[in-house]
């Protein structure tokens, strides 16, 4: 931290336009001296939501610029890759929050990077759609381009399955028809996205999916392996190989279609089909995307339509792939429907010729005891109700050292499976959940911890294992429901939709 005055930090934080006089005065008022370190004076700017850490860090540092784009005040960091910088950003006149994408100042120097910077932002004003993240306004001065967009509260789709490690049929077909969507709207414009990925699609809070980034993988030279090998962005390189392994034409529609399967395939089995490796040359090997293991032999249990879905998204040949985003769009959508309906069969099931049918709801979780730990009474009782009538008996319990206390080593365990919920009881729940996987006559026994994606040290920090998972709220049952049946070695029945 620099050695500054708090008087200095004021001046600083005024010169920055962050702040005016009287709103500083107000915060000295309340402090009372202006001797000593900055600690109390930031602990007050922070507690009164006046500056933001990302603010304060800039300031010590003693960096004068980087606070406003245009009249958006940036308040905190979203996200980073190597091209570019998005921060959550409010607007100092009208207080609308939205999100400001900045170039790295590295490539600010660098036309081609500025190019392909200020062609993204030209493609989204074009783009409105709700399954894509709308850019409404770009500044195109080359010296700091910047544009603002849709603030999307949620997460993207690579952060959900790091969460998860994986994601359930229903939940997979319903984000991937929603991307399909977007393209299949782009599509009529006239546009392809280029750089699919899961990182470039955003699920909200509400669970529905929206493509961002359009047009960031395109490239000029695709003819030349070393030209291609020093591209900056290495789903350019991918999109390249493909092209012209399959010798169709640069900016083929179904190349986002195939990386649209292979993202489906990645959210279903939480492994990402295509080989991965740093060495841009080796990416150019079109055996990366022609040998790809059969879906169904990676993860036996995906559903039959769900895994013919895949498999023809990632054909190898185009023709054979799906030919339009709006085909796609129109398979996806059909598949969703059927397992919604209860058509889960999986291909063994339809070789040994049994039929499906859902397990009774009142014996799902006959004879298993849950115990949930949980402060919020009303999440108690939706929980309680819940699984109550699938069968499971439920046990409560508000307070974490209480629940561990209930799993005495002489005796028999007090439940089957424990959920511990982080929203609510933080770094408590996380402490008992590790200690409970790390003690001997508790090890085996199944745990869910219930986190808040915005929870990252609870994230970072929960000891996962076979028996220890985690789940992201918001809470889907059905989710749930699932993990409690793989958890409990409960065989996986395919359950009818909620």
């Amino acid at each position: 931290m620099s050695d500054i005055t708090p008087t200095q930090l004021s001046q600083r934080i005024i010169e920055a336009g962050l702040l005016e006089q009287h709103q500083i005065e107000q915060v000295w008022s309340e402090i009372g001296s202006l001797e000593g370190n900055c600690d109390e004076l930031i602990r007050v700017l922070q507690r009164k939501e006046l500056v933001t850490n990302l603010q304060i860090d800039r300031l010590l540092k003693g960096e004068r610029t980087g606070y406003f784009y245009g009249k958006w005040k940036i308040l905190y960091l979203i996200g980073a890759g190597t091209f570019a910088r998005v921060y959550r950003s409010v607007h100092r006149d009208s207080g609308r929050i939205a999100a400001v994408k900045v170039l790295r100042r590295r490539h600010r120097n660098e036309p081609e990077q500025v190019e392909q910077f200020m062609r993204e932002a030209k493609v989204g004003l074009q783009l409105r759609h709700p399954n894509i993240v709308a850019i409404n306004e770009v500044d195109p001065d080359p010296r700091n381009p910047f544009m603002v967009m849709e603030f999307v509260e949620g997460q993207t789709l690579r952060e959900l399955v790091q969460i998860r490690k994986k994601l359930d049929p229903i939940t997979s077909m319903s984000l991937m028809a929603d991307v399909a969507n977007g393209l299949q709207y782009a599509a009529t414009l006239g546009v392809t996205h280029r750089d699919m990925k899961l990182s470039n699609v955003l699920v909200t809070s509400q669970g529905r999916a929206k493509l961002v980034d359009f047009g960031l993988a395109a490239i000029a030279n695709t003819s030349d392996d070393a030209a291609l090998a020093d591209c900056p962005s290495a789903r350019a390189i991918d999109y390249a190989a493909l092209e012209r392994g399959t010798a169709v034409r640069k900016d083929d529609p179904r190349s986002d279609l195939y990386f649209l399967g292979a993202m489906l395939y990645h959210v279903l089995t939480g492994e990402s089909p295509l080989t991965e490796t740093r060495d841009r040359l080796a990416r150019l090997n079109v055996s990366r995307f022609r040998e790809i293991p059969h879906i169904s032999k990676v993860a036996p249990e995906i559903p039959s339509n769900v895994a013919s879905v895949v498999q023809k998204a990632i054909e190898f040949s185009p023709t054979g792939r799906y030919q339009t985003a709006a085909e796609a769009h129109e398979d996806f959508v059909a598949t969703l429907e059927r397992l919604k309906a209860g058509d889960t069969r999986t291909q063994a099931r339809v070789a040994s010729g049994k039929k499906d049918g859902p397990a009774p709801a009142e014996t799902e979780g006959k004879g298993k005891t849950i115990m949930l730990v949980e402060s919020k009474i009303e999440f108690q009782d939706l929980i309680r109700e819940k699984l109550k009538k699938r069968g499971y008996r439920v046990l409560v319990i508000s307070d974490p050292t209480r629940a561990m206390a209930r799993f005495n080593p002489e005796e028999d365990p007090a439940a089957d499976c424990v959920l511990f919920s982080a929203p609510e009881l933080g770094a408590a729940a996380l402490n008992a959940f590790n200690d409970f996987g790390e003690a001997a006559h508790t090890a085996q026994i199944p745990a869910l911890l219930l986190v808040d994606r915005k929870q990252q040290f609870v994230i970072r920090n929960a000891k996962t294992g076979e028996k220890r998972k985690m789940l992201a709220m918001p809470l889907k049952v059905r989710e749930l429901r699932t993990s409690l049946l793989k958890m409990l070695s409960t065989p996986v029945a395919e359950t009818e939709a909620e």
